[in-house]
């Protein structure tokens, strides 16, 4: 086999609201192992509980750290507290994929210490939660993330590599290199705004059958990845902003694109434009704005469900509000202008408004 081929395809929808099948090789998953495996102390003795979307890099890169130290990965086809407390119990998970609201559902189920969690080792929380776990102390829990996409196999820099720096995102994977560059592709001086390009063992092979895009976003051997960044006096990464807006939403990245495409495809819909509004519980929720046909009708609860059939559910507007019209800049949607009227913030950095 060729180490250099692709053995996983993992679908991202970008920022342009398409899926493509990002091809990733078998020496991109082992290398990207091999960096995860030391960074979260993998080892043949770590029990991995797989309660994270395996649609989903974030998750994955565990999973396949977990495989290729000779660890156990346990699978749960969807996450409820209860069986979580009983997977972790039984089986003695080391690691799991679990965000804040999982975090307090396995509070309250647990309340009682009927199961016994302590060989989770995760992020800290609440006092009652740091009880019931063991604090992970191992670099990725102490300084976790930096800057990832799909296509890098999930993580291109990371926070937890090189001790105290300046930039936002860590510093880059050992595995690869990374450029700030213009839109000539030239380097930007440090400190200076630019694409953030990158070429290594763990870049992917391209998307699989779109030519046409992989010629636009691989040039001379460097992946583009339509992420503006900056490199700081240090020589670590911050991430700057998306070229495109974005909602997170929990542990979800969810692209507006896709969801205003999937509302106007319904018969009552002239044209929608979505914006993420501030969500005390997942950080942000979808709110959809909505311009119907003349004389046509439809509901709020209409709107969502058409979304939910259509494409994944959470993605799916929590609120809908109808409006004659779009506010625009020339023939663009002034999304600035709806986040004003509706109450729309806490986009990720650079992404919209924050507040």
């Amino acid at each position: 086999m060729d180490p250099s081929s692709a053995v996983l395809l993992m679908y991202t929808a970008a920022f342009e609201g398409l899926p493509n099948a990002a091809q990733l090789s078998h020496r991109a998953v082992v290398a990207q192992n091999l960096v995860m495996g030391m960074l979260q102390e993998i080892t043949a003795d770590y029990v991995y509980l797989n309660c994270g979307p395996l649609f989903h890099v974030a998750t994955l890169m565990t999973t396949m750290a977990t495989f290729q130290f000779g660890g156990t990965n346990v699978f749960t086809p969807r996450v409820d507290a209860e069986e979580l407390c009983r997977l972790i119990d039984a089986e003695k998970c080391t690691g799991a994929f679990v965000i804040g609201p999982t975090m307090d559902q396995i509070l309250e189920v647990n309340q009682g210490g009927k199961y016994d969690l302590s060989t989770l080792r995760t992020f800290g929380g609440k006092p009652e939660w740091n009880e019931m776990i063991t604090l992970d102390q191992s670099p990725w829990a102490r300084k976790p993330a930096g800057y990832g996409q799909t296509e890098c196999m999930g993580m291109l820099t990371f926070n937890a590599l090189g001790g105290d720096q300046l930039g936002t995102a860590g510093r880059p994977s050992p595995t690869v290199q990374v450029r700030i560059v213009d839109p000539d592709g030239n380097d930007v001086a440090p400190g200076e705004t630019g694409e953030i390009v990158a070429r290594g063992l763990t870049v992917h092979n391209g998307y699989f059958n779109r030519p046409e895009l992989n010629a636009a976003r691989i040039r001379e051997g460097w992946w583009h990845t339509n992420d503006l960044g900056r490199r700081e006096a240090d020589g670590s990464i911050s991430f700057v902003a998306p070229k495109t807006r974005l909602i997170k939403s929990a542990a979800e990245n969810i692209y507006p694109a896709e969801v205003e495409q999937c509302i106007n495809q319904h018969p009552a819909v002239k044209e929608s434009a979505i914006i993420g509004v501030p969500d005390p519980k997942w950080h942000q929720s979808v709110k959809a704005v909505v311009v119907l046909e003349d004389g046509a009708s439809a509901t709020a609860d209409e709107i969502t469900e058409w979304v939910r059939s259509k494409i994944a559910s959470y993605k799916k507007p929590k609120t809908v509000e109808f409006v004659d019209e779009l506010p625009r800049q020339g023939w663009a949607i002034d999304y600035d202008a709806l986040d004003e009227r509706f109450g729309g913030g806490n986009y990720p950095t650079g992404s919209g408004r924050s507040a």
